[in-house]
Protein backbone atom coordinates (compact mmCIF):
# COMPACT_ATOMS: atom_id res chain seq x y z
CA UNK A 1 0.00 0.00 0.00
CA UNK A 2 1.48 3.49 -0.08
CA UNK A 3 1.69 4.79 3.34
CA UNK A 4 2.15 8.08 2.66
CA UNK A 5 4.47 9.70 5.24
CA UNK A 6 4.43 6.91 7.56
CA UNK A 7 7.35 5.80 4.94
CA UNK A 8 9.36 8.35 6.83
CA UNK A 9 9.96 5.83 9.59
CA UNK A 10 11.58 3.73 7.05
CA UNK A 11 14.19 6.55 5.92
CA UNK A 12 15.14 7.99 9.52
CA UNK A 13 15.70 4.58 10.86
CA UNK A 14 17.92 3.94 8.57
CA UNK A 15 20.04 6.99 8.66
CA UNK A 16 19.98 6.27 12.57
CA UNK A 17 22.06 3.03 11.72
CA UNK A 18 23.58 3.82 9.16
CA UNK A 19 24.99 7.48 9.81
CA UNK A 20 24.51 7.36 13.62
CA UNK A 21 22.65 9.64 15.78
CA UNK A 22 25.38 12.00 16.35
CA UNK A 23 26.02 12.34 12.34
CA UNK A 24 26.03 16.15 11.25
CA UNK A 25 26.57 18.07 7.62
CA UNK A 26 29.53 20.26 7.03
CA UNK A 27 29.11 22.88 4.51
CA UNK A 28 32.38 24.32 3.31
CA UNK A 29 33.49 27.89 2.68
CA UNK A 30 36.24 28.43 0.33
CA UNK A 31 38.14 31.13 -1.29
CA UNK A 32 39.76 31.11 -4.93
CA UNK A 33 42.48 34.10 -4.33
CA UNK A 34 44.58 35.82 -1.89
CA UNK A 35 42.92 37.95 1.05
CA UNK A 36 44.80 40.96 2.04
CA UNK A 37 43.27 43.83 4.59
CA UNK A 38 39.74 42.09 4.32
CA UNK A 39 39.76 41.60 0.47
CA UNK A 40 39.38 38.35 -1.02
CA UNK A 41 40.78 39.44 -4.86
CA UNK A 42 38.67 36.07 -5.74
CA UNK A 43 35.34 34.19 -5.62
CA UNK A 44 33.88 32.90 -2.36
CA UNK A 45 33.08 29.52 -2.85
CA UNK A 46 30.09 27.61 -0.56
CA UNK A 47 30.20 23.83 -1.18
CA UNK A 48 26.98 21.78 0.61
CA UNK A 49 26.06 18.31 1.42
CA UNK A 50 22.74 18.59 2.11
CA UNK A 51 22.15 20.26 5.18
CA UNK A 52 18.79 20.02 5.55
CA UNK A 53 19.47 22.41 8.53
CA UNK A 54 21.17 25.71 6.96
CA UNK A 55 18.34 27.71 7.89
CA UNK A 56 18.23 31.60 8.27
CA UNK A 57 20.03 31.61 11.67
CA UNK A 58 22.56 28.40 10.53
CA UNK A 59 23.43 30.90 7.46
CA UNK A 60 24.15 33.80 9.44
CA UNK A 61 26.36 32.16 11.78
CA UNK A 62 28.45 31.04 8.93
CA UNK A 63 28.41 34.36 7.21
CA UNK A 64 29.46 35.80 10.71
CA UNK A 65 32.21 32.71 10.94
CA UNK A 66 33.76 33.63 7.49
CA UNK A 67 33.38 37.65 8.27
CA UNK A 68 35.28 37.27 11.45
CA UNK A 69 38.43 35.30 9.54
CA UNK A 70 38.94 38.33 7.91
CA UNK A 71 36.98 38.42 4.92
CA UNK A 72 34.97 41.68 4.29
CA UNK A 73 34.74 42.54 0.76
CA UNK A 74 34.77 39.69 -2.09
CA UNK A 75 35.76 41.33 -5.08
CA UNK A 76 34.87 37.94 -7.43
CA UNK A 77 31.70 36.16 -7.49
CA UNK A 78 29.55 33.70 -5.17
CA UNK A 79 29.83 29.96 -6.38
CA UNK A 80 27.71 27.72 -5.34
CA UNK A 81 28.68 24.45 -5.44
CA UNK A 82 26.54 21.17 -5.56
CA UNK A 83 28.43 18.55 -6.65
CA UNK A 84 28.18 16.11 -3.74
CA UNK A 85 24.57 15.56 -4.95
CA UNK A 86 23.83 14.59 -8.79
CA UNK A 87 22.41 17.03 -11.40
CA UNK A 88 18.75 16.78 -10.51
CA UNK A 89 15.54 17.84 -13.11
CA UNK A 90 12.70 18.45 -10.38
CA UNK A 91 9.76 19.66 -11.10
CA UNK A 92 8.32 21.21 -7.79
CA UNK A 93 4.82 21.33 -9.56
CA UNK A 94 4.83 17.64 -11.19
CA UNK A 95 3.06 16.06 -7.55
CA UNK A 96 -0.23 18.47 -7.08
CA UNK A 97 0.06 21.05 -9.49
CA UNK A 98 1.22 23.63 -6.87
CA UNK A 99 4.61 24.76 -7.17
CA UNK A 100 4.79 27.03 -4.47
CA UNK A 101 3.91 24.70 -2.15
CA UNK A 102 6.60 24.44 0.96
CA UNK A 103 6.41 20.44 0.42
CA UNK A 104 7.32 20.49 -2.96
CA UNK A 105 10.43 22.16 -2.69
CA UNK A 106 13.13 20.00 -4.29
CA UNK A 107 16.06 18.32 -3.02
CA UNK A 108 19.56 20.45 -3.19
CA UNK A 109 23.14 19.85 -1.70
CA UNK A 110 22.66 24.04 -0.76
CA UNK A 111 19.65 23.95 0.85
CA UNK A 112 19.21 27.43 2.25
CA UNK A 113 16.55 27.97 5.08
CA UNK A 114 14.12 25.28 2.82
CA UNK A 115 13.95 27.68 -0.32
CA UNK A 116 10.78 29.04 2.30
CA UNK A 117 9.49 32.71 2.75
CA UNK A 118 7.41 33.73 5.23
CA UNK A 119 4.90 35.58 5.07
CA UNK A 120 3.12 37.00 8.44
CA UNK A 121 -0.31 38.81 8.63
CA UNK A 122 -0.69 41.54 11.18
CA UNK A 123 -3.97 43.07 11.74
CA UNK A 124 -4.43 46.83 12.42
CA UNK A 125 -8.40 47.98 12.89
CA UNK A 126 -7.39 51.62 12.83
CA UNK A 127 -6.41 51.00 9.43
CA UNK A 128 -8.82 48.55 8.35
CA UNK A 129 -5.78 46.57 6.95
CA UNK A 130 -3.22 43.42 7.77
CA UNK A 131 0.63 44.22 7.37
CA UNK A 132 2.01 41.69 5.20
CA UNK A 133 5.72 40.83 6.66
CA UNK A 134 8.28 38.78 4.78
CA UNK A 135 10.33 36.73 6.17
CA UNK A 136 13.27 36.82 4.72
CA UNK A 137 13.39 39.83 3.07
CA UNK A 138 14.84 39.07 -0.07
CA UNK A 139 16.11 41.98 -2.80
CA UNK A 140 14.86 39.33 -5.55
CA UNK A 141 11.33 39.76 -4.15
CA UNK A 142 8.71 42.88 -4.27
CA UNK A 143 6.11 42.28 -1.54
CA UNK A 144 2.85 44.45 -1.20
CA UNK A 145 2.89 46.51 1.94
CA UNK A 146 -0.54 45.56 3.14
CA UNK A 147 -4.41 43.51 2.19
CA UNK A 148 -7.73 44.90 3.65
CA UNK A 149 -9.16 43.29 6.84
CA UNK A 150 -12.63 41.44 7.13
CA UNK A 151 -15.23 40.99 10.00
CA UNK A 152 -15.51 37.32 9.01
CA UNK A 153 -14.96 34.86 11.72
CA UNK A 154 -11.39 33.06 11.97
CA UNK A 155 -11.71 29.58 10.63
CA UNK A 156 -9.34 27.02 8.82
CA UNK A 157 -9.90 27.97 5.62
CA UNK A 158 -8.61 31.48 6.38
CA UNK A 159 -5.93 31.19 3.61
CA UNK A 160 -8.76 30.78 1.11
CA UNK A 161 -10.18 34.27 1.44
CA UNK A 162 -6.93 35.68 0.48
CA UNK A 163 -5.61 36.13 -3.47
CA UNK A 164 -2.20 35.45 -4.23
CA UNK A 165 -0.68 37.34 -7.35
CA UNK A 166 2.90 36.07 -8.38
CA UNK A 167 4.21 37.98 -11.25
CA UNK A 168 7.29 36.73 -12.14
CA UNK A 169 10.29 38.92 -13.73
CA UNK A 170 13.82 38.95 -14.60
CA UNK A 171 15.54 37.37 -11.57
CA UNK A 172 12.53 37.58 -9.13
CA UNK A 173 8.94 38.12 -8.01
CA UNK A 174 6.01 40.46 -7.45
CA UNK A 175 4.14 39.57 -4.66
CA UNK A 176 0.77 40.44 -3.90
CA UNK A 177 -2.41 39.42 -1.76
CA UNK A 178 -6.18 40.40 -2.83
CA UNK A 179 -8.94 39.68 -0.91
CA UNK A 180 -9.35 39.45 2.33
CA UNK A 181 -7.48 38.68 5.76
CA UNK A 182 -10.21 38.03 8.83
CA UNK A 183 -9.25 40.46 12.12
CA UNK A 184 -10.71 37.85 13.83
CA UNK A 185 -7.81 35.70 13.14
CA UNK A 186 -4.99 37.50 15.20
CA UNK A 187 -1.33 37.10 13.50
CA UNK A 188 -1.02 34.26 11.34
CA UNK A 189 1.65 33.15 8.64
CA UNK A 190 1.87 31.52 5.71
CA UNK A 191 4.80 30.05 3.64
CA UNK A 192 5.51 29.58 0.42
CA UNK A 193 8.39 28.53 -2.27
CA UNK A 194 8.45 31.38 -4.90
CA UNK A 195 12.30 31.32 -6.22
CA UNK A 196 14.83 29.34 -8.16
CA UNK A 197 17.42 28.24 -5.70
CA UNK A 198 20.15 30.47 -6.64
CA UNK A 199 18.23 33.51 -6.58
CA UNK A 200 17.06 32.69 -2.93
CA UNK A 201 20.15 31.80 -1.88
CA UNK A 202 21.96 35.19 -3.33
CA UNK A 203 19.13 37.34 -1.87
CA UNK A 204 19.23 35.21 1.67
CA UNK A 205 23.06 35.17 1.51
CA UNK A 206 23.31 39.18 0.30
CA UNK A 207 21.20 39.92 2.68
CA UNK A 208 23.18 38.37 5.59
CA UNK A 209 26.78 39.47 4.15
CA UNK A 210 25.45 43.22 4.42
CA UNK A 211 24.04 43.04 7.64
CA UNK A 212 27.80 41.76 8.93
CA UNK A 213 29.43 44.83 7.08
CA UNK A 214 30.69 42.77 4.03
CA UNK A 215 30.20 43.34 0.26
CA UNK A 216 29.80 41.22 -2.55
CA UNK A 217 30.93 42.42 -6.10
CA UNK A 218 30.38 39.51 -8.17
CA UNK A 219 27.96 37.76 -9.20
CA UNK A 220 26.18 34.47 -7.78
CA UNK A 221 26.64 31.51 -10.10
CA UNK A 222 27.35 27.97 -10.08
CA UNK A 223 30.04 26.32 -9.91
CA UNK A 224 32.77 23.81 -8.00
CA UNK A 225 35.77 24.17 -5.55
CA UNK A 226 38.40 24.52 -8.36
CA UNK A 227 41.97 23.25 -7.46
CA UNK A 228 44.42 25.75 -5.15
CA UNK A 229 41.13 27.34 -3.16
CA UNK A 230 41.71 27.77 0.46
CA UNK A 231 39.32 26.57 3.05
CA UNK A 232 38.50 29.28 4.82
CA UNK A 233 35.44 27.94 7.62
CA UNK A 234 33.11 24.65 7.89
CA UNK A 235 29.91 24.89 9.31
CA UNK A 236 28.53 21.72 11.07
CA UNK A 237 24.35 21.38 11.24
CA UNK A 238 22.93 19.88 14.64
CA UNK A 239 23.32 16.25 14.77
CA UNK A 240 21.24 13.91 12.73
CA UNK A 241 18.94 13.01 16.12
CA UNK A 242 17.83 16.71 15.69
CA UNK A 243 16.69 16.75 12.11
CA UNK A 244 15.19 13.12 12.48
CA UNK A 245 13.12 14.96 15.52
CA UNK A 246 12.11 17.21 12.78
CA UNK A 247 11.35 15.18 10.15
CA UNK A 248 9.22 12.77 12.24
CA UNK A 249 7.29 15.37 14.66
CA UNK A 250 6.81 17.95 11.84
CA UNK A 251 6.09 15.21 8.80
CA UNK A 252 8.80 18.05 7.21
CA UNK A 253 9.05 16.20 3.15
CA UNK A 254 11.71 18.57 2.31
CA UNK A 255 14.36 17.33 4.89
CA UNK A 256 13.16 13.64 4.67
CA UNK A 257 14.25 13.56 0.94
CA UNK A 258 17.92 15.56 2.25
CA UNK A 259 18.14 12.73 4.49
CA UNK A 260 17.51 10.30 2.48
CA UNK A 261 20.01 11.48 -0.29
CA UNK A 262 22.73 11.68 2.12
CA UNK A 263 22.42 8.21 2.89
CA UNK A 264 23.98 7.12 -0.60
CA UNK A 265 26.14 9.73 -0.12
CA UNK A 266 28.02 8.82 2.44
CA UNK A 267 27.55 5.07 1.87
CA UNK A 268 28.62 5.36 -1.66
CA UNK A 269 31.22 8.18 -1.15
CA UNK A 270 29.90 9.20 -4.91
CA UNK A 271 27.34 12.03 -5.89
CA UNK A 272 24.04 11.49 -4.10
CA UNK A 273 21.43 9.47 -6.12
CA UNK A 274 17.81 8.23 -5.41
CA UNK A 275 19.74 4.77 -6.92
CA UNK A 276 22.22 5.28 -4.61
CA UNK A 277 20.45 5.92 -1.68
CA UNK A 278 17.80 3.13 -2.57
CA UNK A 279 20.14 0.20 -3.26
CA UNK A 280 22.34 1.50 0.67
CA UNK A 281 18.87 1.12 2.43
CA UNK A 282 17.89 -2.43 0.71
CA UNK A 283 21.50 -3.65 1.39
CA UNK A 284 20.93 -2.36 5.13
CA UNK A 285 17.45 -3.91 5.16
CA UNK A 286 18.92 -7.22 4.07
CA UNK A 287 22.51 -7.05 6.55
CA UNK A 288 19.61 -6.71 8.97
CA UNK A 289 17.65 -9.46 7.94
CA UNK A 290 14.67 -7.27 8.14
CA UNK A 291 12.39 -8.73 5.39
CA UNK A 292 10.15 -5.85 3.53
CA UNK A 293 9.41 -7.69 0.21
CA UNK A 294 7.12 -5.54 -0.87
CA UNK A 295 8.95 -2.24 -0.65
CA UNK A 296 9.27 0.22 -3.22
CA UNK A 297 11.70 3.36 -2.31
CA UNK A 298 10.86 6.61 -4.22
CA UNK A 299 12.32 10.05 -2.35
CA UNK A 300 11.99 8.23 1.05
CA UNK A 301 9.55 11.00 2.45
CA UNK A 302 6.53 9.81 1.70
CA UNK A 303 5.00 12.36 -1.07
CA UNK A 304 4.80 9.95 -3.54
CA UNK A 305 2.52 8.24 -5.48
CA UNK A 306 5.08 4.99 -6.15
CA UNK A 307 6.20 4.19 -2.65
CA UNK A 308 4.78 1.03 -1.11
CA UNK A 309 5.12 -1.44 1.76
CA UNK A 310 2.52 -3.62 3.32
CA UNK A 311 0.89 -3.13 7.18
CA UNK A 312 3.13 -6.03 7.92
CA UNK A 313 6.11 -4.86 7.20
CA UNK A 314 5.41 -1.61 8.82
CA UNK A 315 4.98 -3.47 11.36
CA UNK A 316 7.96 -5.67 11.98
CA UNK A 317 9.88 -2.12 11.10
CA UNK A 318 8.62 -0.74 14.03
CA UNK A 319 9.37 -3.79 16.15
CA UNK A 320 12.97 -3.78 14.74
CA UNK A 321 12.90 0.17 15.93
CA UNK A 322 12.26 -1.19 19.20
CA UNK A 323 14.73 -3.60 19.74
CA UNK A 324 17.38 -1.12 18.37
CA UNK A 325 19.88 0.55 20.16
CA UNK A 326 18.59 4.00 18.55
CA UNK A 327 14.96 2.88 19.63
CA UNK A 328 14.81 6.14 22.35
CA UNK A 329 15.64 8.60 19.86
CA UNK A 330 13.50 7.46 16.40
CA UNK A 331 10.18 7.13 19.53
CA UNK A 332 11.03 10.63 20.82
CA UNK A 333 11.22 11.84 16.91
CA UNK A 334 7.58 10.79 17.05
CA UNK A 335 4.27 12.84 17.38
CA UNK A 336 2.76 12.22 20.49
CA UNK A 337 -0.77 11.99 21.03
CA UNK A 338 -2.54 15.17 22.31
CA UNK A 339 0.67 16.95 23.00
CA UNK A 340 2.68 17.55 19.68
CA UNK A 341 3.63 17.68 15.91
CA UNK A 342 1.13 16.16 13.62
CA UNK A 343 -0.75 14.27 16.70
CA UNK A 344 -1.46 17.55 18.73
CA UNK A 345 -4.96 18.21 18.21
CA UNK A 346 -6.34 14.62 18.73
CA UNK A 347 -7.47 12.69 22.00
CA UNK A 348 -7.35 15.88 23.64
CA UNK A 349 -9.19 15.43 27.28
CA UNK A 350 -8.76 11.99 26.95
CA UNK A 351 -6.92 8.53 28.71
CA UNK A 352 -5.08 7.97 25.66
CA UNK A 353 -3.23 11.95 25.76
CA UNK A 354 0.69 11.21 26.35
CA UNK A 355 -0.13 7.87 25.88
CA UNK A 356 1.35 7.06 22.36
CA UNK A 357 3.77 7.95 19.75
CA UNK A 358 2.18 7.79 16.45
CA UNK A 359 3.88 9.20 13.03
CA UNK A 360 1.33 10.30 10.67
CA UNK A 361 0.35 10.01 6.90
CA UNK A 362 -1.99 11.98 4.68
CA UNK A 363 -2.03 12.20 0.77
CA UNK A 364 -5.29 12.97 -1.02
CA UNK A 365 -6.23 9.13 -1.40
CA UNK A 366 -4.16 7.83 2.01
CA UNK A 367 -4.40 7.77 5.31
CA UNK A 368 -1.76 5.71 7.38
CA UNK A 369 -0.70 5.78 11.13
CA UNK A 370 2.47 3.59 12.42
CA UNK A 371 3.92 3.84 16.36
CA UNK A 372 3.37 2.29 19.27
CA UNK A 373 1.23 3.01 22.45
CA UNK A 374 1.42 2.53 25.73
CA UNK A 375 -1.56 0.87 26.76
CA UNK A 376 -3.03 0.86 30.26
CA UNK A 377 -2.22 -2.83 31.10
CA UNK A 378 1.39 -1.58 31.17
CA UNK A 379 2.67 -3.29 27.99
CA UNK A 380 3.31 -1.16 24.68
CA UNK A 381 1.90 -2.36 20.99
CA UNK A 382 3.26 -1.45 17.35
CA UNK A 383 -0.09 -0.44 15.94
CA UNK A 384 -0.24 0.06 11.80
CA UNK A 385 -3.06 1.44 10.26
CA UNK A 386 -3.30 2.11 6.23
CA UNK A 387 -6.23 2.75 3.87
CA UNK A 388 -5.85 3.57 -0.01
CA UNK A 389 -8.39 4.56 -2.08
CA UNK A 390 -11.04 7.46 -2.48
CA UNK A 391 -12.77 7.13 1.01
CA UNK A 392 -9.53 7.11 2.83
CA UNK A 393 -10.76 10.62 4.35
CA UNK A 394 -13.38 8.83 5.71
CA UNK A 395 -11.49 6.41 7.96
CA UNK A 396 -10.03 8.88 10.81
CA UNK A 397 -12.76 7.56 13.10
CA UNK A 398 -11.99 3.85 12.49
CA UNK A 399 -8.24 5.09 13.37
CA UNK A 400 -9.06 6.59 16.49
CA UNK A 401 -10.94 3.51 17.17
CA UNK A 402 -8.29 1.40 16.67
CA UNK A 403 -5.65 3.09 19.10
CA UNK A 404 -8.67 3.81 21.71
CA UNK A 405 -8.69 -0.07 21.58
CA UNK A 406 -5.01 -0.82 21.52
CA UNK A 407 -5.23 1.37 24.79
CA UNK A 408 -7.50 -0.79 26.32
CA UNK A 409 -5.97 -3.62 26.54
Amino acid sequence: MNPASTMKLVTTFAAMELLGPTYTWKTEVWADGPITNGILDGSLIIRGRGDPKLNLENLWLLARHVRDRGVREVRGDLLLDRSPFEPITFDPGAFDNDPTRPYNVGPDALLANLKVVRFTFVPDAATGRAAVIPEPRLAQMDVAASVRLSGEPCGGDWEDRLRTDFQYIIGGVRVAFGGSYPAACGEKTWNASLLSANAYFEGLFRALWTELGGTLQGRVRDGTVPSGARLVFTHESPPLTEVVRDVNKFSNNVMARQVFLTIGLERSGQPASTKLSTDAINAWLAERKLELPDLVLDNGSGLSRAERITAAGMGRLLQAIYASSVMPEIMSSLPIVALDGTMRRRFRDEQLAGQAHIKTGTLSDVRAIAGYVFAASGRRYAVVFMVNGASASQSRAAQDALLRWVYGL
